[in-house]
């Protein structure tokens, strides 16, 4: 552990405090916050910093953009009512997850492409979350291969998200490398087995996996390197296309995880048959709660079901033994018109009951936020788009200012409504 994680972790009964007095402190000498507090200037910054195509990737929803609009209008719909004259001073944030103990119940998210974000991508992100002892969930669509990530990670904790293949083997691969990496849990995103109909990328006529973008696990994996090298090796009657300029800096961007150097591999058709297979094997319509017996016979690392809002599929989950839920829509980003996912959780925690760990993704924005998922039963919460928003600005250290600054709303926030630990945050400090 870092010597900055374990200040925070000594710290943790003040973060709040403490991350105020370092801002305020700061600003006696003139120095404002790189990365803004208030999370609508926090986007705001973003959008300058980031490219069009990077932006809509990342901010974008699906269609209208109503289930973006749902995820955020569920927490305004719950207001917190304080308690007072209870001694708060000494207050207790962590929360223990599959036998580990978390300093927060704060989780980086899993987000892909994030070298749309910022050129160290996951590398600057593993630094984030190091110095804090939170949580990565490596994404399946990474910029780096899980092993780089992982090497910054050092003993950090991580999990590894999966986006099932059409291919067994590449899911096979990707489970074994993923348990050689260290990694504590698998979440199986079930709600991206096709894309939403994302309208601004759609606009920008822009999907950064036909440019190379996001790919690096895959094209960093032998398995799936066998099935893109066949697919180069097989006759075929199209015609080679001349070379884009993104196309030239897809090879670019691949050219590292391919044997030879990128001379050799402009000469090649493999990375663009690379780019193919991925189109092709990418995700897997036919998935069925069977196909969790399948998963379970290849590790025994605790599974996690990402993408739940049916109460029923809550129980189906129970049923086939998974270990986790995390309720999500994916931030809103597949089906417009869904539900909030605020408000798919209170009926998911019911039908739970306890019996295994209910995790909160999609909407959070604050710590206000996260505080109002616990109450409602989440055990944590993920976190998306703000820290990537944070990436963007200032690379590993915007990312950590994001989780600092909901990690201290949260402590402060329960500090003020009347809460010392985690246990104290229920249902009864909402209306």
């Amino acid at each position: 552990m870092t010597q900055t994680a374990r200040r925070l972790q000594a710290a943790a009964v003040s973060m709040g405090r403490e991350v105020q007095a370092r801002i305020y402190r700061n600003g006696v000498f003139g120095h404002r916050p790189v990365v803004p507090v208030e999370p609508a200037e926090l986007e705001i910054a973003a959008q300058r910093r980031m490219s069009p195509e990077a932006w809509s990737y990342v901010d974008g929803g699906a269609g209208q953009q109503r289930t973006v609009r749902a995820n955020l209008e569920a927490f305004d719909r719950h207001r917190i009512v304080p308690r007072m004259l209870i001694d708060v001073e000494q207050r207790d944030l962590s929360v223990e997850l599959f036998g580990r103990r978390l300093p927060a119940p704060l989780l980086f998210a899993p987000i892909g492409v994030l070298e749309m974000a910022h050129p160290e991508a996951e590398r600057a992100v593993a630094a984030a979350a190091k110095a804090l002892g939170l949580p990565m969930v490596i994404s399946t669509q990474g910029s780096l291969p899980m092993e780089e990530t992982a090497a910054a990670l050092g003993d950090s904790p991580r999990w590894y998200q999966l986006y099932w293949s059409r291919d067994d083997s590449v899911v096979d691969s990707f489970i074994a490398r993923a348990e050689e990496i260290g990694s504590e849990a698998i979440v199986v995103t079930l709600d991206t087995h096709v894309l939403g109909w994302r309208t601004h990328d759609l606009d920008l006529a822009y999907l950064p996996f036909a440019r190379a973008e996001g790919i690096a696990q895959y094209t960093s994996d032998a398995t799936f390197r066998g099935l893109a090298e066949a697919r180069a090796a097989a006759p075929s009657d199209e015609p080679t296309p001349r070379p884009t300029y993104a196309a030239v800096k897809a090879l670019f961007s691949m050219a590292r995880h391919y044997p030879g150097g990128l001379l050799d591999n402009l000469k090649s058709p493999v990375p663009r048959a690379a780019v193919e297979t991925f189109l092709e094997v990418f995700s897997r319509s036919t998935l069925t709660w069977n196909d969790l017996d399948y998963l379970r016979a290849r590790t025994k690392l605790p599974i996690l079901l990402k993408g739940i809002q049916d109460p029923r599929d809550a129980a189906l989950a129970l049923e086939h033994g998974v270990d986790g839920i995390i309720v999500s829509n994916h931030g809103g980003r597949q089906v417009d018109g869904a539900i909030g996912s605020l408000d798919a959780l209170p009926g998911i925690v019911a039908e739970v009951d306890g019996r295994v760990p209910v995790l909160f993704d999609s909407g959070i924005r604050s710590g206000a936020d996260a505080f109002k998922a616990i109450a409602l039963g989440a055990s944590a919460v993920l976190v998306g788009r703000p820290w990537v928003y944070g990436l963007a600005l200032a690379g590993a250290e915007g990312a950590q200012a994001v989780m600092e600054h909901i990690w201290a709303e949260l402590d402060l926030t329960m500090a003020l409504v009347g809460a010392t630990s985690l246990d104290e945050v229920t249902r009864d400090l909402l209306v």
